[in-house]
């Protein structure tokens, strides 16, 4: 799951945060706002690591893993134009998580594997409002690594409730989720209830990998 990119109203989000943490399983967290100061990133994640460390949840921080060594994080995510894997990996120790983007990339995720990484990141698999996608991913890749290799893969990428089924089926080990979450709307249920509509469908939807031409 994945944080809105800003956080006006601290306060208010934590609440919100702690309740769709509570709605159900929840692998990690990548707090991920954009245009702001250090310091509201620092006073961001020393307001939600708690919530999520409560819940049992990982947290990571994007692009910075200084400030994922400055806060306590349980990792980072980096793309492709952050800091390199290897300089995270140094900075930050063997525990720590450290996910990759690969957009749609068999290469790029092939060498983040061979580095080291934690989890390889494929996508955007559909639309999204969140940020401008530089790629445009097909469920295919999630097979083709599936088949390949161990390292865990998540999708990313305008995924919701509703279109999240063929990207599990397709061997996705994770799905990264944002607005879906923090825009479901209050009258139906809010966030907790997105947070239960999306472990239903990777519940109930089995894996069935595509054939790949690779």
């Amino acid at each position: 799951m994945i944080t809105p990119p800003r956080l006006d109203d601290l306060a208010a989000f934590s609440r919100v945060f702690d309740a769709a943490l509570s709605a159900g399983d929840v692998a990690c967290v990548q707090l991920r706002l954009k245009d702001v100061s250090d310091a509201e990133i620092v006073k961001a994640a020393e307001a939600l690591i708690p919530i999520a460390h409560k819940h049992d949840v990982a947290m990571l921080i994007n692009d910075r893993p200084d400030l994922t060594l400055k806060v306590g994080a349980d990792g980072v995510h980096i793309g492709q134009q952050d800091t390199p894997y290897d300089e995270a990996r140094a900075l930050l120790g063997p525990d720590a998580i450290i996910g990759v983007t690969c957009h749609d990339s068999r290469h790029l995720a092939m060498e983040a594997g061979e580095q080291g990484a934690d989890y390889v990141a494929f996508g955007a698999f559909y639309d999204t409002a969140t940020k401008d996608a530089i790629s445009r991913a097909e469920p295919e890749i999630l097979s083709w690594w599936q088949r390949l290799f161990e390292v865990p893969c998540v999708a990313i990428g305008g995924i919701t409730p509703d279109n999240a089924a063929p990207l599990v089926a397709a061997g996705a080990d994770f799905l990264a989720v944002s607005s879906s979450v923090w825009s479901f709307p209050s009258d139906q249920g809010g966030p907790g209830q997105a947070v239960k509509a999306i472990n239903d469908v990777i519940d109930t939807t089995p894996v069935s990998l595509l054939e790949t031409n690779a």
